[in-house]
């Protein structure tokens, strides 16, 4: 018997993927990581006796070496890579950042799913959980192109419950609303007051709030699945209603 479960976070670079490795790791999961970025994967991965590898999942021959590298038996993937980029109107749409996107958030997490599929299935109690974001089931202005692929995202989830159901492996989707990580920071191209401003006046979610959520569905019991979760900031009713305090 193992003397303890393994799960797989990616995007484990930063914000949310570095908390819940470091919740996943408090809970006693041994981890496995990976992210694009070698230098702050193998920082976030060195305190926690964690197995760090490159892994780009909108690269076939990436997930490749990364699945390569696991071990035969996984009993939990969070699927966390993601990328959201510009607001940019559909009359000005930049095709090059849609596909991004779609083939991160969409195409890379169903790869990457179906690259670790057989060693989920070696696990007596398998669990798959998604990050999605609120995005997956409301749009705003200038948000089509990210909210295209969230609501992709939730249909691939769904889907995935369905033709999971008679395996032992549950599947969750975890929806958070606005997060204070590098997200709008790379949202806007690096722009840091533009950032800061979806912020302002109130007061975000922070990658452990939504790491807490992870550890809480891995951790029910067996029978329990479930099957979403939303999260948002007191101050967040929906993804454009913000009550935001003027000083």
């Amino acid at each position: 018997m193992r003397s303890s479960k393994v799960a797989v976070v990616t995007g484990a670079s930063a914000g949310i993927g570095t908390a819940t490795a470091n919740a996943l790791s408090r809970a006693g999961f041994r981890l496995l990581l990976g992210a694009r970025r070698e230098d702050r994967l193998s920082a976030v991965a060195e305190p926690l006796a964690a197995t760090a590898i490159r892994l780009d999942v909108t690269d076939p021959a990436s997930v490749e070496r990364f699945a390569a590298a696991c071990p035969d038996c996984i009993d939990l993937l969070v699927n966390n890579a993601g990328a959201a980029l510009g607001v940019d109107r559909i009359e000005e749409l930049r095709e090059d950042l849609w596909r991004q996107m779609w083939e991160t958030n969409v195409l890379g997490l169903a790869r990457l799913t179906k690259a670790l599929l057989p060693m989920l299935r070696r696990s007596p109690a398998a669990h798959i959980i998604n990050i999605g974001s609120i995005a997956g089931f409301e749009t705003y202005l200038g948000g089509a192109g990210y909210t295209a692929s969230k609501h992709a995202l939730r249909a691939v989830t769904r889907t995935l419950r369905l033709e999971l159901l008679g395996e032992p492996i549950r599947v969750t989707e975890i929806n958070p609303g606005l997060v204070e990580t590098e997200f709008s920071i790379v949202r806007f191209d690096g722009d840091e007051a533009r950032a800061r401003a979806v912020y302002e006046g109130m007061t975000p979610l922070n990658g452990e709030d939504v790491a807490d959520c992870v550890v809480w569905a891995a951790t029910r019991p067996l029978h329990v699945n479930i099957d979403e979760i939303v999260v948002r900031p007191r101050d967040q009713a929906t993804a454009t209603r913000v009550h935001r305090t003027v000083s």
